[in-house]
């Protein structure tokens, strides 16, 4: 059983503005693939619950007037790898999404929860780092949209403000136009386990594909919050594409990650995994790129 104090269910996007207003303590329930878990453990015994899960104009895939790709916070992960916008301009989002626990999770959890929890091993938060998404936040005041970057504040702790819910994450135009990534999950396990390392890697090749014109990486669980590597970045950026970049781009990584030693791994190997990591996901992208080492 669940020990809830009580259950409101919004019908809009206002209308989850005007609960959140009402309801201050309450608690955002979109899939319920985690608060539903943890009210069952006891984490979140006697809380109030505002579900989302109805609100149907916070699902799907669009483009919008600006070319942004547009993902409703409500879009399950099964329907963003599924969806052909994301095939066609960022598959490597929705090959990290299908990593997502088991057929069940993905097929209830949302991007938007994945993204709201704030934890740094959800797998779909290094793809949206590295591809430079931005998170669209509704509430009182109007939207508010605000880079992924910001979003995240401290682990298990993101900027979303007492009236606010968030609606959609946008993917800009000059981040997925012409671009290629891959993306890495390191685990004990091949299925239904939370991540050691993950790392998500895309490039933008010169027309004659001899350059990287632009090389962008982020990590989940290499620190408190998923983050970007940006002096592996400026190792590949303008570089020609050949084995040297790809060393000098992992060996990188380690100036700007920051793991730590848990029960799940050591730091040094996570940091070792890290470079690893790195240099395979530059070169797939380099080869979904069209490019050839030289």
């Amino acid at each position: 059983m669940y020990d809830l104090k009580a259950l409101y269910e919004a019908t809009s996007v206002q209308d989850a503005v005007r609960l959140r207003l009402e309801h201050p303590e309450a608690q955002i329930l979109a899939g319920g693939t985690d608060v539903l878990v943890q009210m069952r453990e006891g984490k979140r015994a006697g809380k109030e619950l505002i579900s989302i899960y109805g609100i149907n104009e916070m699902r799907g895939v669009t483009i919008d007037e600006d070319e942004n790709i547009r993902i409703g916070s409500l879009t399950s992960f099964s329907h963003i790898t599924r969806d052909p916008i994301i095939q066609k301009y960022i598959n490597v989002l929705g090959e990290a999404v299908d990593m997502v626990g088991g057929p069940q999770i993905r097929n209830a959890g949302t991007i938007g929860g994945n993204t709201c929890n704030g934890v740094t091993s959800a797998d779909s938060a290094s793809t949206l780092f590295a591809w430079d998404a931005v998170v669209e936040l509704t509430g009182a005041e109007g939207v508010r949209r605000i880079p992924i970057q910001e979003f995240y504040l401290s682990a298990g702790k993101v900027d979303i403000r007492p009236d606010e819910i968030q609606t959609a994450i946008l993917i800009p135009k000059t981040s997925y136009a012409g671009c290629f990534g891959h993306y890495i999950k390191y685990a004990m396990r091949n299925a239904m386990d939370i991540a050691t390392t993950g790392c998500s890697v895309n490039v933008v090749l010169s027309e004659d594909k001899k350059t990287i014109v632009r090389a962008r990486i982020a990590y989940g669980v290499a620190g408190p919050i998923p983050m970007r590597a940006p002096s592996a970045e400026a190792a590949a950026n303008g570089k020609p594409v050949n084995a040297e970049t790809v060393d000098a781009f992992g060996a990188a990584v380690l100036a700007d990650i920051h793991p730590r030693d848990s029960w799940r791994a050591s730091k040094a190997f996570r940091e070792h995994i890290a470079v690893e990591l790195a240099k395979r996901g530059l070169m797939e992208s380099i080869k979904l790129a069209g490019g050839e080492l030289a």
